[in-house]
């Protein structure tokens, strides 16, 4: 029961039953943020989306590589052939390395997805560190006759490959459509169709990254590295590629296009895209001042939110809503959310001071089947923590004495929410959240047991009293030493 899964694949526009190409093993690959700026929403909704995945694939039993790339280099302003590359814009513009840039942000993605608890992949591959097979794969493909060099720079021939493969077979378009909708291009243009995209560009005086190559110093194009990276960490064939639906095309289209070209067959069995997220109904972007950081959601900082919201919080929401629908944030929403997670955390914590009776009035193996039938449709999380749910009122039912379990049935209950809230969902108690609200908490009971002390020295016996009273009361033991004190919570 436990390892039917079924996933929607883009390609086939169907679910399908997960049947890996090695047994016992799955290879996944996720396109990872481009690090130029702080991570958002649009970040997050992937990251916990493949996070499920991964969790689901490892707990049903698979071995899973998982590789989420992070791109240094090559992703160019408007996601054009042209233009500035974003790293180096950014660079320009805080007056830094573009290496200082490409750390700054990295460092803040990994904080912002410790803090989600997102699981690092398996392996974190870099684009700047990966030239070498990039190049290798751009001259695979001009062997293979699907490039052209033109001025320094090497473009995909997209008409060419059409001729022997399907072009837009993952987006659905049209190669007949796509040249009647784009313009002709000038004979200055050194493409030969405005189709074509570079997957090797020609650095140009004030490109500050560049790397030597057979065609001169240049750097790769933003669509070459995921293939190249893939390929080399997954082999030329591999399970799941995934990524947010606005990259089917041009990316991940160019993606099939570059690996059959250079490989000569598929890369990918399945392709899995997460969909949108909007804020109070629009579409997020700087331009109209609703880009929320992550960081501004989680200290509250920012005009259109009406308080923090918990890193918790947002993973819990992503995951109330199925991986492909639209997502949108509002306040109401959020806070919506909030109270369920709280309700469900709340049953946790009822579940584990249950008592067991000799006989169950309560369904406990039907609640687990649902569980699973609703994680194994296409990893249906909100079907899941709907079916969840209808647990909690059976855990408050027993707590209420209104309903009996077996010791049996309780320890199946128990593993159960176990594995779905915090295992699979990732969810975490408040105590557990965040380091730096226990380390305020421990400097909050560091204050009050100092001044205790000061009661003390001032021989003010009742307050000192009342402090070490209350504490205790709330399950904190405190202890004289010879150097002031030391604390405990039982």
């Amino acid at each position: 029961m436990e390892n039917q899964l079924q996933i929607y694949n883009t390609l086939s526009r169907k679910k399908e039953v997960f049947e890996p190409l090695h047994p016992g093993k799955a290879g996944l690959y996720v396109c990872g943020p481009t690090v130029y700026s702080k991570a958002h929403l649009g970040h997050a909704r992937p990251a916990v989306t493949y996070d499920l995945l991964f969790r689901y694939l490892k707990h049903i039993g698979y071995k899973v590589r998982y590789v989420r790339n992070i791109t240094d280099v090559g992703h160019l302003v408007n996601d054009a052939d042209e233009g500035e590359d974003k790293i180096a814009k950014r660079a320009r513009l805080e007056e830094l390395e573009p290496m200082e840039i490409v750390q700054i942000y990295t460092n803040d993605y990994h904080k912002n997805m410790q803090q989600l608890n997102v699981l690092p992949p398996s392996i974190e591959p870099r684009a700047t560190g990966h030239i070498i097979e990039q190049i290798e794969t751009v001259e695979k493909i001009l062997a293979a006759g699907y490039a052209y060099e033109s001025n320094g720079s090497v473009y995909f021939d997209v008409e060419k490959y059409a001729k022997d493969y399907p072009y837009g077979e993952l987006s659905g378009r049209k190669i007949e459509d796509l040249l009647a909708n784009t313009r002709q291009l000038d004979g200055q243009n050194e493409k030969r169709s405005s189709l074509d995209f570079a997957i090797w560009k020609k650095a140009a005086p004030e490109h500050i990254m560049r790397w030597p190559s057979k065609w001169g110093e240049g750097f790769p194009g933003w669509h070459v590295e995921c293939t190249a990276m893939s390929c080399k960490y997954l082999g030329e064939t591999f399970d799941i590629h995934g990524g947010g639906m606005d990259l089917t095309f041009p990316h991940h289209e160019a993606e099939i296009a570059q690996a059959k070209a250079a490989n000569g067959k598929d890369a990918v069995r399945y392709w899995m895209h997460n969909n949108m997220i909007t804020l109070n109904g629009q579409k997020m972007g700087k331009s109209l001042g609703n880009a929320i950081s992550l960081d501004e959601f989680f200290s509250g900082e920012h005009a259109l939110l009406e308080k923090a919201y918990s890193p918790m919080n947002i993973r819990f929401f992503m995951l109330t809503a199925h991986y492909r629908s639209t997502l949108d944030f509002s306040n109401e929403a959020l806070q919506s959310a909030e109270k369920g997670m709280e309700r469900l955390l709340k049953a946790t914590e009822t579940l584990e001071n249950l008592e067991a009776q000799a006989t169950s009035t309560v369904d406990v193996k039907g609640l687990r089947e649902k569980c699973y039938q609703a994680m194994n449709d296409d990893l249906n999380s909100p079907i899941a923590i709907a079916h969840l749910f209808d647990g909690v009122k059976m855990i408050n039912s027993i707590a209420d004495g209104k309903a009996s379990i077996s010791p049996e049935d309780l320890e199946e209950l128990k593993t159960l929410y176990a594995t779905f809230v915090f295992d699979l969902f990732g969810l975490k108690r408040p105590e557990q959240q965040s380091d730096s609200n226990t380390e305020a908490y421990e400097q909050a009971i560091d204050l009050l047991l100092q001044l205790r002390q000061d009661a003390k020295a001032n021989k003010d016996w009742g307050t000192a009293d009342k402090i070490r009273d209350e504490l205790a009361r709330l399950g904190f033991v405190v202890k004289d030493t010879k150097d002031g004190f030391s604390w405990e919570l039982k």
